[in-house]
């Protein structure tokens, strides 16, 4: 009968960092077995059949290297589990900064409408809605993707609280319609790093990370320079940035009259959210 043991060595056989596999392991386990931290501190033991899909699912991981999340259709964020599949792209930890500090600024000044630009999955959106009395409109260009963050808001029960709408960046904002904070984590890879990125990123749609740029901006002047004709006077801009970014960005929300500009960094130090108010 197959193994725990030899379940996580054909994880870590294929390149996976042995803790990484013992969560993944977890997951499976959780997902397709039933099989929680209870059933293992109890020594529950488990059926060779469900043994059998686990293995049959990491084989899956190991040997195309398909994201866990996408295996098991859904990806943890900030506690709360979110549906993900090709069309979305999986939420990252270093977006919960771009979230926190955004709950923060609208919870602080009393924010009342929220815009999140690209909203994929919807985890932003639906976090914000969650955690403040704002009401948000997520948009993206993906049908796909805004079905599935209906589907997330719906699960969260955020009905009225979370929107979403088909739009390419301000396209389908309604004239006379206008926000006090913008959110955003925009594309900004750039095309040259496409043969060199880890084979995990890409099962995630093309459109949410890569750029037409050499340096990876292109969203951000284009977001950036609509932002005023929507944005309330005194109204927020927050960014999550790509690696080396921080400086670039910074000089394209000056030039379109932002100030009080904040840069946040990540747990390994990098620069990883900008805020900046519009004068």
């Amino acid at each position: 009968m197959t193994t725990l043991q030899e379940i996580l060595k054909i994880l870590t056989d294929s390149g996976i960092e042995p803790n990484e596999a013992n969560v993944e392991v977890k997951l499976l386990l959780e997902h397709f077995a039933d099989y929680g931290t209870k059933d293992i501190i109890t020594g529950k033991k488990l059926t060779a059949d469900k043994l059998e899909i686990v293995k049959e699912k990491a084989l899956l991981r190991a040997k195309i290297r398909q994201p866990i999340q996408h295996i098991i259709g859904f990806a943890d964020f900030m506690g709360e589990k979110f549906i993900v599949n090709s069309s979305v792209l999986i939420p990252r930890d270093e977006t919960e900064i771009l979230v926190r500090k955004a709950i923060d600024v609208i919870n602080k000044n009393n924010l009342k409408t929220a815009l999140d630009i690209g909203t994929g999955s919807g985890c932003i959106a639906c976090m914000i809605a969650k955690h403040t009395q704002c009401q948000i409109i997520g948009l993206d260009i993906s049908t796909d993707a805004l079905n599935t963050a209906l589907d997330n808001a719906s699960r969260l029960n955020l009905f009225n609280r979370a929107i979403f709408r088909k739009s390419d960046v301000f396209s389908n904002v309604k004239p006379g319609e206008t926000f006090d904070i913008i959110v955003s984590n925009p594309p900004y890879i750039p095309p040259c790093e496409k043969e060199t990125i880890q084979t995990e990123v890409k099962f995630d749609p093309e459109e949410a990370l890569f750029t037409k740029d050499e340096k990876g901006l292109e969203f951000y002047e284009k977001i950036t320079s609509g932002a005023p004709k929507v944005l309330n006077k005194g109204g927020f801009l927050l960014f999550e940035l790509g690696m080396g970014q921080s400086k670039d960005v910074k000089s394209i929300m000056e030039k379109n009259g932002f100030s009080d500009i904040e840069i946040i960094k990540d747990l390994a130090g990098i620069d990883r959210v900008i805020a900046a108010s519009l004068k």
